[in-house]
């Protein structure tokens, strides 16, 4: 076999194993949605539901959870929550706010990340509307005050007691310079 012939071959696994790792990478993506899906981990940008899915849902008076509010910031944003803590009723409609802040002369570009504890909540807190379910564009030097409405299903472990809502805003680009 010439030199030339062994080139060939050469070339040729190479392109094979290429293409191969290419759709190993491409086919990835789907799986990593799927598994975090199935496992209720790193959900961005996916609605709980919507105003209009929003089930009539009998509200527990007979308990109240404790629902701590947490804010973690990546960045040069300010974000933090309007409030410490609400008392709820498992089932109660509630809405608490959350504040942005950018100090910076340009726009920039953002996304907030859930995150809830004890892990065991996480099956039954049901958002109804959130700033985290896209990315967010904050002007020059903008501040925002953003809602998140939420009810925590009724069918929710009766030892849970106190939970902690956490939202970690991350910058993901600058949009432009003023």
């Amino acid at each position: 076999m010439s030199t030339g012939d062994s080139n060939r071959k050469m070339l040729g696994k190479l392109l094979v194993i290429a293409v191969m790792m290419f759709g190993f990478g491409y086919a990835l993506i789907p799986v990593y949605k799927h598994l975090c899906e199935v496992l209720g981990i790193n959900v961005l940008t996916q609605r709980d539901g919507s105003v209009d899915d929003v089930k009539n849902t009998q509200v527990d008076t007979s308990r109240t959870i404790t629902v701590e509010l947490d804010s973690n910031v990546q960045g040069t944003l300010r974000f933090r929550p309007t409030q410490n803590s609400i008392t709820v009723h498992p089932g109660e409609m509630v809405t608490v706010v959350y504040e942005v802040v950018n100090s910076l002369p340009r726009e920039v570009k953002a996304q907030a990340i859930p995150s809830y504890t004890p892990q065991s909540v996480t099956p039954h807190f049901r958002k109804v509307e959130c700033f985290c379910f896209k990315e967010q564009t904050l002007k020059a030097n903008e501040a925002r005050q953003m809602p998140v409405m939420f009810y925590i299903d009724p069918a929710v472990p009766k030892d849970i007691k106190v939970m902690t809502m956490s939202y970690t805003f991350f910058e993901t680009g600058l949009v432009g310079k003023s």
